[in-house]
């Protein structure tokens, strides 16, 4: 088996980090399999500060800057995978990601970053299918629950229907969770990048763009800017943040196994509101502040004075009390609807991302040995076994229901 002899199943990189100490938490009393582990990160004061908190002083620890290549390599030799919660990914991500292609190392991370992604295909997915490293971005709730809610619902079409569904819609039914300062600061980092580089708009924009080379999709994707009633679902909707990675890591997926959706597949992300004055509202308010994070001084004058910085983000109780409701519809040739569920039962993008990328390592180092080098999404590596073990463990589950 690929990286056999290795000391550690995994080495969690960022475990100080506000959602690498969520999931520290979530280890220690994860009790599902044996596994070995090991910590890394860049200070040994806050290192011993997080194993004497959780009483986990048997779990070795690594000392290792994100810049520091020599450091990095040496979490590699000792380990079969890597999982990294350091963000924003764009500032500190790449110089892990080199050495995990290169030395054949697993990795996986929680990104949302596309136009990073896509810098480190183009730099690195042949160094990764050449070494056997199998790379996973967005193993977090951007993009887990769309990613393998679309998988889903696509095997379940294919069964019945011997055809996969032309068009798929994910419109988000409940949302309930904060946001933290690593968050913000990767969203404000995306906005700072096109100012100084303004061609990435049009990797921003491009619903394939981190699809392979030579991909035959060329269908015109819907895009919710705005506030609009969808007559086919009953609802109003408005425009979901997530949904400019979660598209494109879906539409990755279908390249990945093999054009599966069809190649002039559809598919979009919105969130549903209560009413139209809701949805203008929350559409206003958005495009508010995305126009003031798209300009240099107010954006600095957001991160000082107004946003969370990083290392901070919903208390534990905030984490405890979340949750999400997702839901994906498709109509099918025979003129049946048939919807598939996705819900969790903590604060998404914290208390569940924390766990969705534990079981997403996990499921790495142990449940798919035949898989091949490359960079992968979370339904194309992971498919199934993700899916049972987020159901088992992670409090996250996908349930096919009959009609809306």
């Amino acid at each position: 088996m690929k990286n056999s002899n290795k000391q550690f199943d995994f080495i969690l990189y960022g475990a100080t980090s506000f959602v690498g100490q969520i999931m520290v938490e979530y280890l220690t009393s994860y009790k599902g399999e044996e596994y070995s582990w090991a910590m890394a990160g860049r200070s040994e004061s806050k290192l011993q500060a997080l194993k004497k908190r959780f009483n986990i002083n048997d779990v070795p620890h690594f000392i290792a800057d994100a810049d520091d290549e020599t450091a990095l390599k040496n979490l590699c030799l000792n380990t079969k995978a890597v999982v990294s919660t350091v963000g924003p990914y764009a500032m500190f991500g790449e110089t892990l990601v080199k050495v995990c292609a290169q030395s054949g190392t697993d990795y996986c991370d929680l990104t949302g970053e596309p136009q990073w992604i896509k810098q480190m295909l183009d730099k690195y997915e042949s160094d990764a299918k050449s070494s056997g490293a199998r790379i996973v971005h967005c193993a977090g709730f951007d993009s887990i629950p769309s990613d393998l809610g679309v998988y889903k619902l696509q095997q379940v079409v294919i069964e019945r229907t011997a055809a996969p569904a032309k068009q798929i819609k994910m419109r988000v039914r409940r949302l309930k969770g904060g946001a933290s300062g690593g968050t913000i600061a990767s969203m404000l980092n995306v906005f700072k990048e096109v100012k100084e580089n303004p061609s990435l708009r049009k990797v921003l924009v491009n619903p394939y763009v981190l699809c392979p080379q030579g991909h035959p999709f060329k269908q015109r994707q819907k895009n919710h800017k705005g506030a609009e009633h969808d007559s086919s679902l009953g609802v109003w909707t408005m425009p979901f943040v997530m949904a400019s990675i979660n598209e494109r890591i879906v539409h990755r997926s279908n390249a990945l196994l093999g054009n599966q959706y069809g190649e002039n597949f559809l598919y979009d992300e919105a969130m549903t509101a209560k009413n139209g004055f809701q949805a203008w509202t929350f559409t206003l308010g958005l495009g508010a502040f995305m126009l003031a994070a798209s300009l240099s001084p107010l954006r600095k004058l957001l991160a000082k004075y107004v946003l969370m910085k990083p290392g901070e983000g919903p208390t534990p109780e905030q984490q405890l009390n979340g949750m999400f409701d997702m839901r994906f519809y498709a109509d099918t040739a025979t003129g049946a609807r048939i919807v598939v569920k996705v819900e969790g039962d903590r604060d998404p993008g914290y208390g569940c991302t924390a766990k969705m990328l534990a079981q997403s390592v996990l499921c790495l180092s142990k449940d798919v040995p035949n898989l091949q080098g490359g960079f992968w999404t979370p339904a194309s590596a992971l498919n199934e076994a993700l899916i049972d073990r987020l159901a088992k463990h992670a409090g996250v589950t996908i349930e096919v229901m009959e009609a809306t």
